[in-house]
């Protein structure tokens, strides 16, 4: 991740939560009381995102001492200590919320992604995100499904041509959009077109697709037009799966399956924040 991003994103979410003052911090404490504490694991699950909340406590306080316990990518137990952070009582309760918040969702991302990717693991498959994160939230998201095991699809729509169905109904047809875009990009940009007929898959190829994203198909249908296909592009499959269909599509030979509710339905990591009382050593 880029840490300058990072902490510029992490300074919005602070002045979103503490506005003006944390008054409740502020009235408990003078400035120069220490605390700590620990980040416990209150569930099973893969941790992702220790950086990030070392970056939240280290804002308010850049004197604070952050010692992670395990790495990010640790499969962890219940009751297992994550990291102990020490330092002032105002930055550290201030920061508290925000730091858990991306933590426990980013651990939910690697957790859901981890346990996807085990389904799948045996076959020649490969389990990508999508862009459906919550706004701001990009970088952490994608960030922790790359901790679970997967890989990252395009960032946003700067790093990649992807000609979907309005784009198609725009242009005229399927082949006039990939012609043109085709005559205006670099080389080193690639192309993918989503299809959701056999026959738009076969004119995806011949109008040169990069890669073909193969939309709301069944797994028979899907074997088809990675068949069709042959190799001439790359083959992702995306709509309608679940954890629990997720291996009939990927034995279809298809080379991605992308999925949203990887990061859009993520369901958080249970981490908490335990003190341990002042002065802390």
């Amino acid at each position: 991740m880029n840490l300058l991003l990072v902490r510029q994103l992490l300074q919005q979410a602070l002045i979103e939560d503490i506005g003006h003052r944390d008054l409740t911090s502020e009235l408990m404490f003078e400035p120069g009381e220490q605390i700590g504490g620990a980040l416990l694991a209150k569930q099973a699950g893969r941790v992702a995102g220790l950086l990030v909340a070392e970056e939240t406590f280290r804002l308010l306080d850049p004197q604070v001492r952050f010692e992670a316990h395990v790495q990010d990518g640790a499969d962890v137990q219940k009751g297992d200590v994550l990291a102990t952070v020490t330092g002032s009582a105002r930055a550290i309760l201030s920061a508290e919320r925000v730091a858990l918040n991306l933590l426990q969702r980013m651990s939910g991302i690697a957790t859901t992604t981890r346990d996807v990717c085990r389904k799948v693991e045996d076959l020649p498959v490969r389990i990508a995100d999508t862009r459906k994160t919550v706004p701001g939230l990009r970088i952490f998201d994608k960030y922790a499904v790359t901790v679970g095991g997967g890989v990252n699809h395009r960032f946003g729509l700067y790093d990649a041509v992807m000609i979907k169905d309005n784009h198609i109904a725009a242009a005229g047809s399927l082949t006039a959009a990939v012609t043109k875009i085709k005559s205006r990009i670099g080389h080193l940009v690639k192309i993918e077109v989503e299809t959701d007929t056999l026959e738009q898959v076969k004119e995806a190829v011949a109008a040169g697709a990069d890669v073909i994203l193969l939309d709301n198909m069944s797994p028979a249908m899907l074997t088809e037009a990675v068949q069709i296909v042959n190799g001439r592009a790359i083959t992702e499959a995306s709509g309608g799966i679940t954890p629990e269909t997720v291996r009939d599509f990927a034995a279809t030979g298809v080379d991605i399956i992308s999925l949203g509710w990887l990061t859009h339905s993520v369901r958080a990591m249970d981490i908490s924040l335990d003190l341990n009382g002042k002065n802390h050593p």
